[in-house]
């Protein structure tokens, strides 16, 4: 059943779930995020059906040419397009990435990257996604993906 009609997450996410629960019950589940972790990105913005990631271009980051490396840009953009499809689903699901398109439009070169995910319409089984991935002020990668959501074993 599509929520298109219906304000973003109202079909998951109860309307008397207050912001600040959804941040915390979104963060209890970044403590098992281990690649996010050791990447060192951090979710900045955290709402119903949006997610935005930051973090500091550092060498470890860097591909021989000195621009961020392609699969940074991409693990990015996968990060936030599926924490944004959390958001909409009960506690007790989650989601996959079930499908990610990813186009390179800039090196990313700079001091600092961040990325923005959206869920385009959610569904009962999958939620359609995009994200965008900038480094400073430059637009460098725009994805789409379908992120899979797994129901709880009965």
């Amino acid at each position: 059943m599509s929520i298109a009609n219906q304000a973003p997450g109202s079909e998951h996410t109860p309307a008397s779930l207050p912001a600040d629960d959804l941040e915390a019950r979104i963060r209890r589940k970044l403590v098992r995020q281990n690649f996010m972790h050791l990447i060192g990105a951090d979710l900045t913005v955290i709402t119903p059906g949006r997610v935005e990631a930051e973090l500091a271009l550092a060498d470890k980051h860097l591909q021989q040419r000195g621009f961020a490396h392609g699969g940074l840009i991409a693990t990015l953009a996968d990060l936030v397009a599926g924490f944004a499809a959390v958001t909409l689903v009960p506690d007790n699901f989650g989601v996959v990435t079930s499908d990610l398109k990813i186009s390179y439009l800039h090196p990313g070169v700079g001091q600092r990257i961040k990325a923005i995910g959206w869920v385009l319409k959610a569904g009962r089984r999958l939620h359609f996604c995009e994200a965008e991935v900038w480094c400073d002020d430059l637009l460098i990668a725009k994805a789409s993906a379908t992120m899979a959501v797994i129901e709880p074993a009965t």
